[in-house]
């Protein structure tokens, strides 16, 4: 079972609330077994030991919560250098295209524009639709680059629009990659939930053998391991959730070719 998938397929609001009840539930469940436990053997075990225990658990589980905010944040950060990389890219492209002759000029700076617009309605239910029109574009745009091979123009001035262009193409395949390709593996998310679920019933375990029907704070203690596994899925997921990636760069260059267009 893919579980990274699985976890995709869940709005944030659901991984929220569903990590709470798991993390409810197995608390519950620990303290069921240690009643149960006590039922049949009246001694307590020592809280010493067990209290270590727990702890260990709960220690295991904040380092691996840690390493997984850590990839998710690494990604988050490329991706938005991938942003600023590409407006730049495409600014530049844009710029060069002045430096050739006027029909494939007027050409490329149009489709260049169509394809800031089209970068900038990326949205979760429409991103295949949207790649596969960049993409399209990438073809009309290098077609117009292989025309130039049959002008009069200096060589060095093609070169370094070609150059310019390939960047862009590559970006594209940067950025797509990145976004939905390299995403936190699904055998990572597997341990995250199992560890949640036995540091709770670890935790509820030893809640029930201390005599007490239960922890007063532990509401607290699941929402807030709820709300770190929410903002790991938050900011594993490009264009959804609060944590997004500002377009603004790329919605800069949009105005300046805005100002240029005739």
């Amino acid at each position: 079972m893919d579980f990274g998938g699985w976890v995709d397929e869940v709005p944030l609001w659901g991984v929220f609330v569903l990590t709470i009840i798991a993390c409810m539930g197995s608390v519950e469940a620990g303290a069921m077994l240690a009643k149960t436990a006590l039922w049949r053997k009246p001694e307590k075990e020592p809280d010493g030991p067990l209290g270590s225990l727990v702890g260990a658990i709960l220690g295991l589980l904040a380092f691996i919560l840690a390493f997984t905010f850590g990839l998710s944040a690494s990604r988050f950060d490329v991706r938005r250098q991938l942003v600023l990389q590409e407006s730049n890219a495409i600014g530049t492209t844009y710029l060069r295209a002045g430096l050739l002759p006027q029909q494939q000029r007027s050409e490329i700076r149009r489709l260049l524009r169509d394809y800031v617009d089209n970068r900038l309605k990326i949205k979760i239910g429409n991103i295949q639709e949207i790649l596969k029109k960049s993409e399209g574009i990438h073809n009309h745009l290098w077609s117009q680059a292989e025309s130039l091979v049959a002008t009069d123009m200096d060589s060095e001035l093609r070169s370094l629009f070609i150059t310019s262009l390939n960047e862009v193409i590559e970006l594209h395949q940067s950025r797509k990659t990145v976004g939905l390709q390299y995403r936190i593996p699904g055998s990572v998310w597997l341990v995250v939930i199992l560890l949640t679920v036995l540091s709770m019933l670890a935790m509820g375990y030893h809640v029930g053998m201390s005599g007490s029907r239960r922890l007063r704070g532990m509401p607290v203690l699941a929402t807030a391991f709820s709300l770190v596994i929410l903002l790991i899925a938050d900011v594993d997921r490009p264009g959804e959730g609060l944590l997004r990636v500002s377009q603004q760069p790329i919605a800069d260059v949009q105005q300046m070719m805005l100002q240029d267009s005739p």
